[in-house]
């Protein structure tokens, strides 16, 4: 027997990042949505854990225990006094050091796997509660859909959204390390009052209401001056596809991976052949949202 489960990306629409706390961490107001862009996990019984990956980033995918879907393994195996012997493979869609969470989802996919493999009957604040411990962005992946995501990002309010947003992703030829960027940010704002995070009602009131020009004029990042420092050619990237027709176009996330907010899937198309004859980035794929969280196929 074996359980196959699809977790999607995520995009940032707010990333609203506010100091550095004691523990190292930062308070966000982090609005989530996520993007029909997958990897698929699929757990296997075994002699012993391993981790096995396929496509096109595979090579860039950790295969031992830091990889957050060995780790999900291991934690539900603990709590369940279970031994955390499985094959899990990742069919790798989702850009790897991209800012699209593609190592979350790997976790939050092969946690439900095990979860459902194990018959170990976890429920959904159980789930949750091991998607906090794994990782700041592993609960959303869970969840799917929009969310507000505060603290560090691992408390999720769901958001109501009133319709289908078309997306642009532009991958970079090679990834940046997420802890690296924040360090960027407070290097940045050294010495500089940071306010306390807060989501935008205007932006939560255009999620709602579907309309991707008013999305579009309230879509930011705080970690995007700390990326753009770190790979300055990113800012080709995004003229390039705001030069081609994008709404709205912001670093994902931590970077490198640039989001452009198309009017529709026409609209869409003609900016990812637009950025992929640019030559400023590696390649471009379309996809829409919101998407479903992890879910066994």
């Amino acid at each position: 027997m074996s359980v196959r489960v699809r977790v999607p990306a995520k995009v940032n629409v707010q990333l609203a990042v506010g100091g550095a706390r004691p523990d190292g961490f930062h308070d966000l107001a982090n609005v989530f949505l996520a993007v029909g862009l997958y990897d698929e996990i699929t757990v296997t019984p075994a002699d012993e854990l391993r981790v096995t990956c396929s496509g096109p980033y595979a090579e860039q995918v950790p295969l031992d225990r830091t990889n957050l879907a060995a780790g999900a393994a291991l934690t539900l195996a603990e709590r369940r006094g279970l031994d955390p012997a499985v094959h899990i493979h990742i069919a790798k869609d989702i850009p790897v050091a991209g800012g699209m969470a593609g190592g979350s989802a790997d976790g939050a996919g092969a946690l439900l796997a095990c979860d459902v493999l194990w018959g170990a009957g976890a429920s959904r604040e159980e789930l949750l509660d091991i998607c906090a411990e794994l990782g700041s962005d592993v609960p959303f992946s869970l969840v799917g859909g929009a969310a507000l995501g505060t603290g560090r990002g691992e408390r999720l309010t769901a958001l109501e959204v009133g319709g289908t947003f078309h997306w642009v992703f532009a991958t970079a030829g090679r990834g940046l390390s997420t802890p690296a960027v924040f360090r960027e940010f407070d290097r940045l704002n050294e010495g500089v009052r940071i306010p306390e995070p807060v989501a935008s009602q205007d932006l939560l009131d255009a999620l709602a209401k579907g309309d991707a020009g008013a999305l579009a004029a309230t879509v930011s990042n705080d970690l995007e001056p700390a990326a753009l420092s770190l790979f300055p050619e990113l800012a080709d990237t995004l003229g390039a596809g705001r030069a081609a027709g994008a709404l709205a176009g912001l670093v994902s996330g931590s970077g490198p991976t640039t989001a452009f907010l198309a009017r529709d899937a026409e609209s869409a198309g003609r900016v990812a052949e637009a950025l992929v004859a640019s030559g400023t980035c590696e390649s471009a794929r379309v996809a829409v949202s919101p998407a479903p969280g992890a879910t066994v196929v």
